[in-house]
């Protein structure tokens, strides 16, 4: 099949996914949009529309954002926007099989792990938090099952050692879409056979909640250091101080300290430092419950108690 005359539909949510959609855009007609709904955010609660939403609308492709594609009529929607082929990239939807059989040349994923590493909702926050060197994507045909499909491709890059899900994310997402632009002509030949994952390979990780960015003092420092960066920018590793959140941006493993409670902090030279479960944090830049983010120093020079303070418990009992 000529991939000049392909007809698209694509389904994607975040910033990740815009690169992929734009790639589309080159690569034949995209009839349709599918992302998910303008959701509140801010102080405010006002409804902000998603990225892919805004790319889409400055692409001129129409918009769909159903709360479901169970209903009748949205999956008449698509049936009638003829798709050959469906691409998908962080939607935030399980498409269901009568989504998945409507196209012919079936529905394509790009996912941000190196299957069957990551199958699941927060692949590039779990490969930094368990200290993977490596990541990348993968370009699969979608089955019923989570990230179970077949692959197409794949391509891996180097996690650096101050890579936060924040600096990766971007990464991930144009590499994504230019292994799809790659990857999806040759599908649409049929010239590529896709490859069975190795199930005895396969990790999982979930969708990350808010409170999964709770900082436990009793882990070691390095499982902590890579916890930091892996909830960044969201949900953000925090603790409490003084009944209060207190966000820890930025840290780094400190030096030649060993022993000690959990969760005190403790200055060491210059440095202002936590000690965890093995090893301890030089804190670098943190964010006090509802001021803006600051170095350390900063921060310490405006409460000069915290040099000596003990984190962790609850806004109940961490005093």
């Amino acid at each position: 099949m000529s991939n000049e005359m392909s007809n698209f539909v694509f389904m994607g949510t975040p910033d990740f996914a815009v690169p992929s959609l734009r790639a589309l855009v080159g690569m034949g007609r995209v009839a349709g949009v599918f992302t998910q709904p303008d959701a509140p955010a801010g102080r405010g609660g006002q409804p902000k529309p998603p990225p892919v939403k805004l790319a889409a609308q400055e692409l001129g492709i129409p918009v769909f954002q159903p709360e479901s594609l169970k209903p009748p009529e949205v999956l008449e929607q698509l049936r009638a926007l003829a798709p050959d082929v469906i691409v998908v990239a962080a939607y935030g939807r399980i498409l269901r099989r009568a989504v998945l059989e409507l196209p012919p040349h079936g529905c394509v994923n790009v996912h941000a792990s190196l299957l069957p590493r990551w199958r699941g909702a927060s692949p590039i926050s779990a490969a930094i938090a368990a200290g993977d060197l490596q990541t990348g994507v993968t370009i699969m045909r979608m089955g019923v099952g989570l990230d179970d499909g077949p692959m197409f491709s794949q391509r891996a890059i180097a996690i650096e050692p101050q890579d936060t899900t924040g600096t990766l994310t971007p990464k991930l997402a144009q590499l994504g879409a230019e292994l799809l632009a790659e990857t999806l002509p040759g599908h649409l030949r049929g010239a590529i056979s896709p490859i069975p994952q190795n199930e005895s390979e396969v990790t999982l990780c979930r969708t990350l909640k808010k409170e999964e960015g709770q900082i436990d003092w009793r882990k070691p420092a390095l499982e902590m250091e890579r916890h930091v960066r892996a909830m960044s920018p969201w949900p953000g590793a925090f603790t409490f101080w003084n009944g209060k959140l207190l966000k820890i941006l930025r840290c780094r493993l400190a030096d030649g300290f060993s022993g000690g409670e959990p969760g005190r902090v403790f200055a060491q030279g210059k440095a202002i430092c936590a000690q965890t479960g093995d090893g301890a944090l030089e804190l670098l830049e943190v964010q006090p419950e509802g001021k803006k983010p600051m170095p350390i120093r900063d921060f310490v020079n405006g409460q000069r108690e915290f040099a000596t303070a003990k984190l962790g418990g609850t806004m109940d009992d961490g005093r």
